[in-house]
């Protein structure tokens, strides 16, 4: 694979992000030692762009795996396949990280399946080494190489949660929603809607995080504010707007929706 080009997963444009608090002094710390770091916090509320926001700043390439339950070890490490001179070895996504000096981001990493956990915890300790049990090959990580993970805490399961024995292998930093002032700062540069409509819709969003336990699993995200932004600095009317990205996509029940449609009415008027 010498003519392999890590770079191409390299971003491009600089992510917006509006740090909270020291988050980009303490992940610059922890990869620098090259420490594996995992992120917790709700859906939505930027630990994605943060991770990307990070690979940028700090011009590391980096190669994320939305995680599913059809997650196997072998789309995280590689497998053999079929091709017109017999078989060839491709590297799976962790492995083209930890060989060529990447950043691995591992999103929503509970939603893989248990048995795939094991495969990274011998990059994640002194060892920084990842044995291809198929190809019989033994990879030691690129000095440059970082395993970071992240999932959702609060919307987890007692059969959907990392054990002890993973979570003790990372750095953990927690991520919340950010304050109403900056919430909204971040919605109107990112949507492009007026700094007024942009504090509605925080206000919005916040009432309905006031409903999580009493109808909804979860209460709107940043990044559907940003939805519902997009949407009225398009020229969609408000409460369309707010239907459209801030009720339909969080619930399906009746009482909840009409809860949220007067929340509408009150904030928007």
């Amino acid at each position: 694979m010498s003519d392999f080009d890590i770079n191409q997963f390299k971003i491009k444009l600089e992510p917006f992000y509006e740090a909270q608090s020291n988050e980009a002094e303490l992940y610059t710390a922890a990869y620098n030692a090259r420490l594996p770091v995992m992120v917790k916090g709700p859906t939505g509320c930027g630990k994605s762009r943060f991770i990307e926001h990070m690979a940028y700043k700090l011009g590391k390439p980096i190669i994320t795996v939305s995680c599913n339950e059809d997650i196997t070890a072998s789309d995280l490490i590689g497998r053999y396949l079929l091709d017109a001179n017999g078989t060839r070895w491709v590297d799976g996504p962790l492995t083209l990280a930890a060989r060529h000096g990447a950043i691995c981001y591992l999103d929503e990493i509970v939603e893989a399946r248990q048995d795939t956990m094991v495969v990274i915890h011998s990059l994640t300790d002194h060892r920084r080494e990842l044995m291809l049990d198929k190809k019989g090959e033994l990879v030691k990580a690129h000095p440059d190489f970082q395993l970071v993970i992240s999932y959702n805490p609060g919307y987890q399961s007692l059969m959907k949660d990392l054990k002890q024995s993973t979570k003790q292998r990372f750095t953990g930093m927690d991520f919340d929603y950010a304050s109403a002032e900056l919430e909204a700062s971040i919605v109107t540069t990112e949507s492009g809607v007026d700094a007024d409509t942009a504090a509605k819709l925080v206000k919005l969003a916040q009432a309905t995080r006031n409903l999580v336990g009493h109808g909804l699993d979860e209460g709107a995200s940043t990044r559907l504010l940003n939805y519902a932004g997009t949407l009225i600095a398009s020229g969609v009317e408000v409460k369309d707007a707010c239907h459209m990205a801030l009720v339909c996509p969080i619930t399906d029940d009746a009482e909840v929706r009409t809860t949220m449609g007067g929340a509408i009415d009150a904030i928007f008027g």
